[in-house]
């Protein structure tokens, strides 16, 4: 999920990093994996992620979940860099920068979801997910210079947000609807968008690789994490195994294994082609919740949410350059 971009907004960390990363791929042979076989894949995982934190809470604390979540997504990160032969990078400036991106990118949204899923269905929170491209496009406008508003960026954002009326029931006044957990899951999704232009102004250019950065991000996000969840949860004094094993898969594949798929997409088919994962996720979060845990559906979730998208696809439109 827009990561987790991506979380996710997955994006390179920066342009000239993703640069020097397709280069050094462009050398090896192509992925025995057609890209669009492991497009599909992401778009499965990070759908499922929703349903994953919803079983997960179903067991464990949302700290829990989000610490057990990140333990098992920093070791595949941990094994892909031993593999790859990769080192964690150095310099204080650095690790300063990447702790303030775990705590925005990993720590908060990842926390803020699990708490949210305890009283509103895993369907919204993925919905909510795929608002922060809207978030995105509003916070570059302020905080980056060479981002400027179009008449159809500026569209795309105003229906994305009239989407997200619609998936809430503004006109029925938010009726049956848990304003604090959908409150969490707004600022999750806020959240990525912060992390990422603070990682845009900070790290651009950085000669560490992507996996080197967010083996590092993972790693400090977990130690946020493992300070932060005994001051407000205390050891369970039972184990349930199947939200035990949500946790995992949700860690293992929804974090770690999605940021080595996402990283090979962006280096294959280019950043633009592997983010449009992001508009299948709340349709992959929705089948699922209906389908599996046999949430309930209304008329304004679904043309809620194509409006949602419809909105988020027009404000990553750019400008033709002049010629």
């Amino acid at each position: 999920m827009c990561y987790e971009v991506v979380g996710a907004i997955v994006v390179p960390m920066s342009t000239v990093t993703a640069t020097r990363t397709a280069a050094r791929t462009a050398s090896r042979p192509r992925p025995a994996l057609d890209w669009r076989l492991r497009f599909g894949a992401l778009s499965l995982i990070w759908g499922f992620s929703f349903l994953l934190i919803k079983v997960g809470t179903e067991g464990y604390a949302p700290f829990q979940v989000t610490l057990g979540r990140l333990v098992f997504g920093t070791a595949v990160l941990a094994a892909a860099m031993a593999v790859r032969r990769e080192r964690l990078p150095r310099g204080a400036r650095t690790w300063a920068h990447l702790t303030v991106a775990a705590f925005f990118l990993n720590a908060l949204p990842f926390s803020l979801f699990a708490y949210a899923e305890l009283t509103i269905p895993s369907t919204l929170a993925g919905i909510c997910n795929a608002t922060s491209p809207l978030w995105g496009m509003a916070l570059s406008l302020v905080a980056l210079s060479e981002d400027r508003p179009t008449r159809v960026r500026v569209a795309g954002l105003g229906l994305g947000f009239l989407g997200v009326l619609t998936v809430l029931g503004a006109w029925q006044g938010f009726h049956g609807l848990d304003a604090s957990g959908t409150a969490m899951a707004l600022l999750a999704s806020l959240s990525y968008p912060i992390g990422w232009i603070h990682v845009r102004r900070t790290l651009a250019g950085s000669s560490h690789s992507n996996l080197s950065l967010t083996g590092a991000q993972l790693l400090l996000a977990t130690l946020q994490l493992a300070v932060v969840t005994p001051l407000f949860t205390s050891l369970p004094t039972h184990f349930a195994i199947t939200p035990l094993l949500a946790i995992a898969a949700l860690g293992a594949l929804g974090t770690g294994l999605a940021v080595l798929l996402q990283y090979g997409l962006v280096a294959e088919v280019g950043p633009t082609t592997a983010q449009m994962v992001t508009y299948f996720i709340p349709v992959i979060a929705t089948a699922a919740g209906v389908a599996i845990l046999g949430e309930s559906l209304s008329w304004s979730t679904p043309v809620g949410a194509a409006i949602v998208l419809a909105g988020a696809a027009l404000t990553q439109v750019r400008p033709k350059p002049k010629l």
